[in-house]
């Protein structure tokens, strides 16, 4: 399981031209999903990203976490996290799991986190052509993957 982070004053999702879900100060999550996830990657990822302490404290440290600002989450599922770029100039998704297997880990997922934060968190819709709006924040942007835990 792969997530993009990045740390946000606001971000927004759209589907069909509606608006789905959108948040402020927070972290939009892109996140993507193998085959083999499974309960772990997503117990270990929920409790990283609700504890990752890149936001500011009084001093102006990256020093407090999403839960301490009371911010808000927004998740995007992304197939293409999981590209193969290796042959050609084609990407290859052939390590993203089918929706069969990507939604209830998914929806799963986002259970997790919105039990964590104690409140919902938003999201887009599964296999949806999205357009996502964010305002990015620092930049901060952090790549995690559960594959890689060291």
């Amino acid at each position: 399981m792969k997530v993009v982070i990045q740390r946000v004053r606001q971000a927004s999702v759209s589907v069909g031209g509606e608006l789905k879900s959108s948040i402020g100060d927070g972290q939009l999550i892109l996140l993507g999903i193998e085959a083999e996830d499974g309960q772990e990657d997503i117990d270990w990822l929920c409790r990283k990203i609700l504890n990752l302490r890149i936001f500011n404290d009084e001093a102006g440290v990256m020093n407090r976490s999403v839960l301490e600002i009371s911010g808000e989450l927004l998740v995007i599922s992304q197939f293409t996290l999981h590209a193969s770029t290796k042959k050609g100039n084609r990407p290859s998704y052939i390590k993203a799991a089918r929706p069969e297997i990507a939604i209830p880990i998914y929806e799963t997922f986002v259970k997790t986190l919105s039990m964590g934060l104690g409140k919902p968190v938003g999201t887009g819709e599964f296999g949806a052509d999205m357009k996502v709006e964010l305002l990015n924040d620092g930049p901060v942007t952090i790549i995690m993957d559960s594959k890689n835990k060291e």
